[in-house]
């Protein structure tokens, strides 16, 4: 099996933190005193870099940290590089994550920080020419490799301190979305980091952190990280984004909802579909554009799925529009059944694959965003978008077993939940009409 985090460095010694800091869950990455727990690294997909074999990762690693070592250095407690050489690359591996850190750097400077090893949160020198018109005078703490236009390409503000000042720079960042602070300003709110290395597929869920830098000598400290548990992601994410939205389920009855209630059962906040039991019970308004919000528990194996546009009667996966899929990202090896990839969680069953990878453990509770707009289809799982799918273009010969799916053309119909005999809870389920 490959690895996800690596164990090629010795693990990294910690200073004692103050009171203080450790109250609020953070670590040091950089100690102070030398490079321990950081290694070198480059502008590569990390995936690409886990999928070499043991000895293969090992001479890369060994000559990235080689190149690294000889442009970085730990100077008063700092750390300080030339302005070349190999990026310094923290061994250990990050999903959700607040990273807070001061730099300090000379004129006509040119550097950032990878996320999960994917570019870039963009530090510069704002004052220096910009022939090429980069958008240098906009500042830093943009994602600059975004796509031009997108959200969080360019910052919201100048916030930028002199070169030569210390700048303080704040990051977090819940499954793709990544908010930036620099210099206590908001200049990145909530947006998407796409993959800088394959825009037709999301960041990954983990990866390692890097200080990037180029061009000219900067200094780094106060690097500090503290991992974000699923609780507090899904509350940052229920946080943003949220206008519109209403609540499709009162939380203690089936008050407005219709199908086969008696196969469910509302325990702990949540609907829970009874084990052995299933169904699709839906929310009896009648929809055609909307986006709906909700948090749903797994257990080990468990199936079921977002009924959408469902006309009230049959099997909403080819009758809906589509069933949108909900399942244990581990299915296969709990059961021992293999599936289709169109078969996966997120997935418009049958019809387009969702990427995998995205849930928290069974047990935990996930954070889903569900858009369908026209005929298309979009899933947002903690954060990140692992659907994003127009089903008027699936070619019908390539359907999953050859099976039609008459349903795929539906403009309206209803929301629900289409149980399959596991005790699957879904709760704070909300829905926003969209304009067609």
């Amino acid at each position: 099996m490959k690895p996800t985090l690596f164990t090629l460095l010795a693990a990294f010694a910690l200073p004692v933190l103050s009171a203080s800091a450790a109250e609020n869950g953070f670590k040091p990455l950089f100690n102070g005193r030398d490079l321990e727990g950081w290694r070198g690294g480059t502008t590569e997909d990390h995936r690409k870099l886990l999928a070499l074999t043991d000895e293969e990762r090992k001479t890369k690693l060994d000559a990235w940290t080689q190149d690294m070592l000889a442009h970085w250095k730990v100077e008063n407690g700092e750390l300080l590089n030339d302005g070349q050489g190999k990026y310094c690359t923290t061994v250990a591996e990050y999903g959700d994550f607040e990273l807070r850190l001061e730099y300090n750097m000379a004129p006509h400077g040119d550097s950032g920080v990878y996320l999960r090893n994917v570019p870039q949160v963009q530090i510069w020198d704002p004052t220096d020419p910009d022939p090429k018109n980069l958008g240098r005078s906009k500042g830093s703490g943009g994602l600059w490799n975004n796509s031009p236009g997108a959200p969080g390409k360019d910052p919201l503000v100048l916030a930028d301190k002199p070169a030569g000042e210390w700048n303080h720079l704040r990051i977090l960042m819940v499954g793709a979305r990544v908010s930036v602070w620099l210099n206590e300003k908001v200049v990145v709110d909530h947006a998407l980091l796409e993959n800088y290395y394959d825009r037709k597929t999301p960041v990954p869920s983990r990866g390692p952190i890097a200080l990037q830098t180029h061009g000219a000598p900067i200094r780094w400290r106060n690097v500090q990280l503290r991992e974000i548990q699923g609780s507090e992601a899904n509350q940052i994410l229920a946080s943003k984004g949220g206008e519109g939205f209403a609540p499709a389920w009162n939380g203690k009855d089936f008050d407005g909802w219709a199908g086969p209630l008696e196969n469910y059962e509302i325990a702990d906040g949540a609907i829970v579909c009874l084990k052995g039991k299933g169904g699709t019970i839906y929310r009896n308004e009648d929809l055609t554009d909307f986006a709906a919000r909700l948090e749903f528990r797994l257990t080990k194996g468990a199936n079921n799925g977002l009924a959408i546009r469902y006309p009230g009667t049959g099997n909403t996966a080819y009758v809906g529009m589509c069933e949108c899929q909900v399942l244990d990202d581990n299915y296969e090896t709990a059961t021992g059944h293999k599936i289709d990839p169109r078969q996966a969680h997120g997935s418009a069953y049958g019809m387009v694959a969702a990427a995998r990878g995205y849930q928290r453990p069974v047990g935990e509770w996930n954070f889903q965003e569900v858009t369908v707009k026209g005929s298309t289809l979009r899933v947002e799982l903690n954060g990140t978008v692992i659907l994003d799918a127009d089903l008027s273009k699936v070619d019908p010969s390539s359907f999953m077993g050859n099976s039609p799916h008459p349903g795929r053309e539906r403009t309206n119909g209803f929301f629900g939940f289409a149980g399959h005999s596991d005790p699957v809870g879904f709760r704070h389920i909300l829905l926003k009409k969209l304009q067609p």
